[in-house]
């Protein structure tokens, strides 16, 4: 697509890449047809294929107006248009792009940037955990739309002991140490039973995914470069007590921050203090799942309790779409007993969680997530299982099947009596 950048894009960092990104795409609308607010609302601006014009428009020095802005904000950032394109258009890093030339040039309604400041400050808060305590003691008091986002209290079960040779570093995350505190112990568990040692560095935060998509990416890539500070001597061997040992991955057991993370490499890649090490935390940094093949020829022997009904799991965009992870994690229960499959229909259209979306955009997220539940439900599943917290967390609000992380299925088999 050509497109002649404004005279104020034309020698910054951020005009360059729209552009170059822009050059692949040939108008060819395959994106809509998996796109899944065109797939609802039915215009051409809530897809790809519009979106871009959106933003081609406003690099050639269009005026946006807060209806730019709305049709920007309605895109879950799914990345299934990735998946689709032919031409290999980076659809994800182009609407980043455009949001934030937006966010500059329009501003937005006082009560919504209010609730954006909220979110993006709040779920990075420390009072974050004692809010979602509080919430959980008084959640049968709660109105429906706030007893969606507080998920029951759970019990995370013990941290493993046991020293292994073999060491990965775990993000331990925002809101789900908070919100689904066993999902990171589960995880610990699992890769302990299987002879590797998983450590969590403290002084590591959000991965800055939260407040990157609510277009504070400067907010973001400052604690991009916390993480890499708190990360940096367990990667390179100089972290007291590691005896010169690197971990040999950086796990992520949500695949939001998984997918983030990934990104670090490229969105700090004009940094010349972080630029290299961006690059080695992005090369290090593993989904969960990508360690099966390893894991599960060590674990099958020790397998004790494995259920036999009907698990159904549903992809994350940010596994399947984000990180271009497919079927793995299917395939891999399987071989470890579980009776597991994805929906015959859609399994590849989002769930409407998307982060904050759920919060931004109730209309459209919960219409996505009954449309997801529905395809689920005709497995007749005894149990859902996704690999990230907010898809979890959305889809639990609207069934009364059991929604966990995949890991706490394994976990239990691995470890019930």
């Amino acid at each position: 697509m050509q497109t002649e950048l404004a005279p104020e894009y034309q020698n910054s960092v951020a005009g360059r890449e729209a552009e170059a990104i822009l050059r692949r795409c040939v108008h060819c609308g395959f994106c809509t047809a998996t796109c899944p607010t065109y797939q609802l609302l039915g215009d051409e601006l809530d897809g790809p294929r519009g979106r871009i014009y959106l933003i081609k428009q406003v690099l050639e020095g269009a005026e946006p107006t807060r209806k730019t802005q709305q049709h920007l904000d309605r895109c879950l950032t799914c990345r299934n248009c990735e998946s689709t394109c032919p031409s290999g258009v980076e659809y994800g890093h182009l609407v980043d792009i455009g949001r934030q030339l937006v966010e500059e040039k329009v501003e937005r309604p006082l009560a919504e940037r209010a609730q954006r400041w909220l979110l993006k400050e709040g779920l990075n808060s420390p009072l974050f955990a004692p809010a979602m305590k509080l919430g959980q003691t008084v959640r049968g008091l709660l109105p429906q739309s706030l007893k969606a986002k507080v998920p029951l209290p759970q019990n995370p079960g013990l941290w493993p002991t046991r020293q292994h040779a073999r060491k990965v570093l775990m993000l331990a995350g925002c809101v789900q140490p908070s919100m689904s505190p066993n999902i990171n112990s589960a995880t610990a568990r699992v890769l302990d039973a299987a002879g590797i040692q998983t450590l969590v560095a403290p002084a590591a935060g959000c991965c800055g995914g939260v407040k990157f998509h609510l277009n504070d990416q400067d907010g973001a890539l400052v604690q991009m470069r916390a993480n890499i500070d708190a990360w940096w001597p367990y990667v390179s061997g100089d972290m007291s007590g590691a005896n010169g040992q690197a971990v040999e991955a950086v796990v992520m057991n949500a695949s939001g921050c998984g997918v983030t993370v990934k990104e670090y490499g490229h969105l700090l890649q004009h940094d010349p203090d972080y630029a290299e090490k961006a690059a080695r935390i992005s090369a290090l940094t593993r989904d969960l799942s990508e360690l099966l093949p390893d894991l599960v020829p060590r674990l099958l022997p020790q397998m004790r309790t494995v259920p036999t009904g009907q698990i159904a799991f549903h992809p994350p965009c940010t596994l399947q779409h984000g990180q271009q992870l497919r079927g793995g994690v299917e395939a891999h229960l399987s071989t470890l007993g579980f009776n597991v499959r994805v929906a015959s229909c859609e399994a590849h259209l989002c769930c409407g969680s998307a982060g904050t979306y759920s919060v931004l955009n109730p209309d459209i997220a919960y219409a996505l997530r009954d449309r997801k539940l529905g395809h689920l439900a005709e497995l007749a599943p005894e149990a859902i299982v996704s690999a990230n917290i907010g898809c979890i967390t959305h889809l639990q609000s609207g069934t009364n099947t059991p929604v966990q992380h995949w890991v706490e299925l394994l976990d239990a088999a691995l470890h019930t009596l």
